[in-house]
């Protein structure tokens, strides 16, 4: 409880302070000083006074050292006045000093400022002292607003406002411009490529700690580091500011935000940036947090792929009932359906008749690679690729992508080669280079030995001088082919994988051959002897899009630009 002062023994305390070390070198100070205890003396008589001072602190809170041991100090009633130079040396904050302010009041403790000429012993004091702060706090508001005003200015002219460079940037003070910083840009492109194949920020984060990869700070990389990146429109060039209020605020309403399109040279291709973010927002739970991350109960296979015939919306998965043998495929709907069916009337679709029709299709396209010619037409082709009863009633593929996959399928590729995005190297290249070189260097050292024994035993002696000349150019030779030797052991050493990526590659290839083991795919047998991750990486790798309508498959739109629609026969 605050203790009321004994007005017999005046006693000032004066409170000087000022915001910047520019101020204390000008000795203002001093000057508040001064002035104030001169006035304490000459004008209210008061000899006894405690001088407090809070040199480098601004006035916007009251977390200063000095004034907080003054208030303490108030409070035991050893001061009968405060004294300051400005009202606005106690605070620009309102209601900070109207706090302050009532507990002065209720102690008896007087208030003056000797800039404004009033103290608080009278009503007409009490009353300026409140208009003026009022006034005080409507200066430093507009000051923010200008300040606010001139970045957002700079902002929208591309200017950049500061802050922390992003990976894979350097900053060029002279030009004021990004330059791409080639080694990280590279460690960029992984992590889009990693998150693009396998979709789990955790996976990309552990993956990178794995190889000692660390982020601009030289920590380790965590899933919320991760997904910052993975959303942050500054790598296909755009430059983003106003997002949030304040430096952890929450976020602005889109329309406040500012975007520079084609700000700086990108890293990232804007394609596989929006691809990106369709399949973050699709993984994305109620109550989960962005850049939280979450582990997954069941797998659906098809998630993210699919979007409404109807009204183009993300098709949302859940899990559908358990079947006799212990399966539960995910069943996929409209997002507007979900929420009104009268907004939208597409049905469901589940992975019973997904699985089937999409894997089936693969396989038909994988083994055509083998059958199709040159003289192949186009109904044939349409004819191998609709092969199976779960194709009965498709009616047509249309032209556009029969004449799409025959070119394809006639250079001897099919489209959906499974692409892993982790940098690899091809062994089989690497062992033949080995041997091509380990047999170049053994017919080097053979000719070096010739020379040497013609320069010192043959009939007809070479020049001493062409002997040099021609050894040089051996050995130069032979030290390039060592250096190159030198470089794909290191590349072999590199290119070795842990066991969980073994793990994952070889089921792929498992897959593979169970895709090709029958002509037609049994996909719910298939599925359940395989890791349901591995068709998923494998779907999301060669797959962009699945647009479904009624229970039907519509179109599928692979990443290599590719689009097969289908026409289905009248019911």
């Amino acid at each position: 409880m605050t203790a009321k002062p004994n007005f017999s023994t005046q006693k000032a305390a004066i409170y000087v302070r000022v915001s910047t070390h520019w101020q204390v070198d000008k000795d203002s100070l001093q000057v508040q000083r001064r002035e104030l205890i001169a006035y304490a003396q000459m004008v209210l008589g008061i000899q006894d006074y405690v001088v407090f001072e809070d040199a480098g602190y601004s006035a916007k809170n009251t977390e200063r050292p000095d004034y907080q041991n003054m208030m303490t100090r108030m409070r035991t009633g050893e001061f009968s006045h405060l004294l300051v130079w400005k009202i606005d040396r106690i605070s620009r904050n309102l209601l900070d000093f109207a706090t302050m302010y009532q507990e002065l009041k209720d102690a008896g403790i007087i208030f003056i400022s000797k800039n404004e000429q009033f103290d608080t012993s009278n009503a007409m004091g009490e009353a300026m002292l409140k208009i003026i702060l009022v006034f005080a706090e409507l200066e430093r508001n507009m000051t923010s607003e200008r300040v606010s005003s001139v970045m957002l200015s700079r902002a929208s002219n591309g200017q950049w406002n500061g802050g922390r460079i992003p990976y894979g940037y350097s900053y060029d003070k002279n030009t004021k411009g990004f330059l791409v910083n080639e080694q990280e840009s590279q460690i960029v492109h992984r992590i889009f490529n990693l998150y693009e194949q396998y979709q789990s920020t955790l996976y990309v984060s552990t993956y990178m700690n794995k190889l000692g990869l660390r982020s601009k700070t030289g920590c380790e990389w965590s899933a919320t580091s991760i997904y910052k990146i993975l959303t942050n429109p500054f790598y296909i060039g755009a430059y983003r500011y106003n997002i949030r209020k304040g430096t952890k605020g929450h976020k602005r309403e889109e329309d406040e935000w500012i975007m520079v399109e084609d700000h700086h040279e990108p890293i990232i291709s804007r394609q596989q940036f929006d691809t990106i973010q369709y399949r973050l927002k699709q993984r994305r739970r109620g109550g989960v947090q962005e850049g939280e991350t979450y582990i997954r109960k069941n797998v659906h296979i098809f998630g993210g792929l699919l979007r409404c015939g109807y009204c183009g919306s993300n098709m949302s998965a859940t899990i559908d009932r358990r079947r006799s043998d212990g399966w539960r495929p995910s069943i996929y709907c409209c997002g507007k359906h979900r929420k009104s069916k009268n907004v939208c009337p597409n049905k469901y679709i589940s992975d019973t008749v997904l699985g089937p029709f999409i894997f089936n299709y693969v396989s038909n396209i994988i083994r055509a690679k083998n059958t199709i010619k040159p003289t192949t037409s186009l109904d044939v082709l349409e004819r191998k690729l609709l092969r199976g009863d779960v194709f009965s009633q498709v009616e047509h593929i249309e032209a556009e992508g029969l004449v799409q996959i025959c070119d394809l399928l006639l250079s001897g590729t099919t489209g959906v080669e499974y692409r892993p995005s982790t940098e690899s190297v091809d062994s089989s290249s690497m062992s033949s280079e080995r041997t091509r070189l380990t047999d170049q260097r053994r017919k080097k050292e053979i000719a070096l030995n010739r020379l040497k024994n013609l320069y010192l035993y043959g009939d007809e002696s070479i020049p001493e001088k062409d002997f040099i000349v021609e050894r040089q150019k051996i050995m130069s030779e032979i030290i390039g082919i060592d250096k190159r030797l030198e470089e794909l052991s290191d590349k072999n050493a590199a290119s070795e994988v842990d066991s969980d990526e073994f793990i994952e590659r070889a089921s792929y290839f498992v897959m593979i051959e169970n895709l090709l083991d029958e002509k037609n795919v049994d996909f719910r047998k298939y599925i359940s002897k395989i890791d349901p991750t591995i068709p998923r990486a494998f779907l999301g790798n060669i797959i962009n899009e699945i647009v479904v309508k009624d229970g039907l498959v519509l179109s599928i739109r692979f990443n290599n630009g590719m689009l097969h629609s289908f026409t289905y026969k009248p019911k």
